[in-house]
């Protein structure tokens, strides 16, 4: 699926639209003003035309006769789209946000994890140590820790040769990379271990080790945001 890339004039219109839907200022069934938009965005029309092309894609806006562009029902909207998954998580637009990825993760990264041990190739192995090895020398650098932890859970969905799993890297790449910018942000600690420790069971061929290797890799990466989650509210 591609990705929207925001650039220019246009991209912030597109930002800006789909913040205000996501967050409720604009609300399902609610009918545009097209021209207070063209107004307040000081564009043209055929900028903010090409803007609500875009969020149309995506299932968020639609344009009828008569009743002009509204703002579609939540359960119309492509909530898997690449893009759709940023918006969310970049602002936290919908609480609980989180806690539905790290359920979605429960279900699919721990019998990922179990198909990889079995069936892990030399070549997605050597992709796997290559993450550790990043991750490892990533040190403080938290884009270079994101990036290493990205790579490591793209390659483990790679070994389990499913292509349907393969394509669940959209929902946890999306998700994980802004929960990893918000941990790693704030020292979550040597990664490495938990995760080695799923590559040891894999490269030993042993799918349950596998599996309850992952799951606890899981259970600290919710107990690392829930300790961010905490402080912060203490701090409002």
């Amino acid at each position: 699926m591609q990705q929207y890339v925001a650039r220019g004039v246009h991209g912030q219109t597109v930002e800006v639209l789909a913040q205000r839907i996501l967050t409720g200022q604009l609300p399902e069934g609610s009918t545009l003003d097209i021209g207070a938009l063209q107004t307040e965005f000081d564009v043209s029309l055929t900028v903010l035309r090409e803007a609500l092309r875009v969020l149309a894609a995506k299932g968020m806006v639609d344009a009828r006769p008569k009743r002009g562009t509204f703002v579609r029902p939540r359960g119309d909207w492509s909530l898997l789209d690449p893009d759709v998954l940023r918006w969310q998580f970049s602002r936290q637009a919908r609480p609980g946000l989180f806690a539905d990825l790290h359920e979605v993760r429960s279900i699919v990264e721990p019998g990922a994890a179990g198909l990889a041990a079995e069936r892990a190739t030399g070549e997605d192995l050597a992709a796997l140590d290559a993450a550790l090895g990043a991750m490892a020398a990533a040190g403080v650098d938290a884009g270079a820790a994101v990036d290493a932890d990205l790579a490591f859970h793209r390659a483990l969905l790679a070994a389990t040769h499913n292509e349907l799993l393969q394509r669940m890297e959209v929902l946890i790449e999306t998700g994980l990379a802004e929960r990893d910018r918000m941990v790693h942000g704030h020292g979550p600690g040597d990664p490495v271990p938990a995760h080695r420790a799923v590559v040891d069971a894999i490269r030993a061929h042993d799918s349950m080790a596998a599996a309850d290797a992952m799951g606890r890799l899981l259970e600290k990466a919710i107990e690392d945001v829930a300790a961010l989650e905490a402080a912060a509210d203490e701090d409002r």
